[in-house]
């Protein structure tokens, strides 16, 4: 029998409706509290999320309090800082509703995480041993690994019904080519599954063109079934993760079009950000919103294979099946895989400067608006294009272009 978080899934899917979330947190309970509570009153089919606040993520338990007693504010919840009765007393109204709720904290060693977790009777998290480790601290990745493969045994002793989501397919926004979002979300799946989670979710964020996004799409969740065979698994899409459009039009512009994805695609959840995303930390109400947005464009939406999406699919499955095979073949062990992959420079995270990831794989879009290899570094996969003259090198001119792309073109209606 699935749990609380999964079967609100699978409810949904039957229904053919998208599951939307927000990413807020907030300092103090009675916040955290007002900010659930609105989410789970929406008429759509919305589930809760925790973030966690920056200290948290840090190992710091102590400055969360100090700073709730200065009258600041965080940027998340200190799960972990407040008494544990008070946190269950906010959850056990939602708990008995059976209104899902979702940690998100991005921490690399998030074993004290995932006890709190247990302790409190949620299910639900996210992150992973390289995508909560490269572009979000200074930990080792082989540290790291050692943490999450702990972590995992924590949730699957705790819980009969833990969930974990891969934020490998969200790696460095959109400057990593699809074909590693899709390997690193099966990577850190299959890493979860061997250290004894039985359910699993899979990401990908929201690219710069929509044919490459349906055609990854549709690679993630063929490879899902054919490596995941057996798992409870589904695919959450993200709101672009780049920079965000500054205008309001151009931000509920491109909202719309991450739900349509998510439809199109027939994915089952969809991670939202808000129209006040380039400005401010989103209020409650920026996130009510931005979630009625998102399920009213889905809404409007039907699944469908756009045929530009095929060659954007054939060559995403190929490029991360060859990725995936190269990382298993490496080492019996997961986690070791993953450690002699960065090592060796068969996983390569382009313009990222953690100290264990080879630094050699670049990117660019191309003038379709695609984001392809600019050089491939060690990576086991063909030189990118196969066109002569083709510059590998990305300057610095081009390289702020490419973290543009989205917000210019949203807000300047060039889509």
């Amino acid at each position: 029998m699935a749990g609380r978080f999964q079967s609100f899934i699978e409810q949904a899917r039957r229904q053919q409706r998208l599951v939307v979330q927000p990413r807020m947190g907030f300092g103090r309970i009675e916040d955290m509290r007002a900010g659930l509570a609105a989410v789970a009153a929406l008429p759509c089919a919305a589930i809760g999320t925790i973030t966690l606040d920056s200290y948290t993520r840090v190992g710091d338990y102590q400055s969360p309090l100090d700073n709730l007693a200065r009258g600041d504010k965080l940027n998340g919840f200190p799960i972990i800082s407040k008494p544990l009765e008070s946190v269950r007393s906010m959850l056990a109204p939602f708990q008995e509703a059976n209104f899902p709720i979702q940690v998100r904290h991005g921490t690399a060693r998030p074993q004290r995480v995932f006890h709190r977790l247990v302790e409190l009777g949620l299910e639900a998290t996210e992150g992973g041993p390289v995508s909560y480790c490269m572009p979000y601290s200074r930990v080792p990745l082989h540290e790291a690994v050692h943490a999450w493969r702990e972590a995992c045994h924590i949730l699957a002793g705790g819980s009969n019904h833990g969930h974990i989501e891969s934020f490998g397919g969200c790696l460095l926004g959109q400057l990593c080519p699809p074909s590693l979002l899709v390997a690193m979300t099966l990577l850190e799946a299959l890493f979860f599954i061997r250290y004894g989670v039985g359910s699993v979710s899979l990401s990908y964020a929201q690219g710069t063109l929509a044919a490459q996004d349906l055609g990854a799409l549709r690679a993630l969740r063929e490879l899902a079934t054919e490596y995941l065979a057996g798992t409870d698994w589904h695919v959450v899409v993200y709101t672009y993760m780049g920079v965000f459009p500054t205008t309001d039009h151009g931000a509920r512009a491109l909202i719309r079009d991450s739900a349509r994805l998510a439809k199109n695609a027939g994915c089952e959840r969809l991670i939202v950000k808000t129209i006040a995303e380039s400005r401010q930390i989103p209020t409650v109400q920026d996130n009510l919103d931005a979630l009625m947005l998102t399920a009213e464009a889905a809404a409007d939406a039907e699944s469908h294979n756009d045929p530009a999406s095929t060659p954007y699919f054939e060559e995403i499955k190929h490029e991360a099946r060859t990725l995936i095979d190269t990382v298993l073949n490496l080492d019996a062990n997961p986690g070791e895989a993953l450690v002699q992959a960065f090592r060796y420079g068969a996983l390569d995270i382009p313009y990222c400067l953690h100290a264990d990831n080879p630094g050699r794989a670049t990117t660019r879009i191309d003038g379709d608006g695609a984001l392809r290899w600019a050089n491939t570094g060690n990576l086991p996969l063909p030189r990118p294009f196969g066109q002569a003259g083709q510059k590998a090198d990305v300057t610095s001119a081009e390289f702020l272009t490419m973290l543009n792309f989205i917000s210019n073109r949203y807000d300047q209606n060039l889509q």
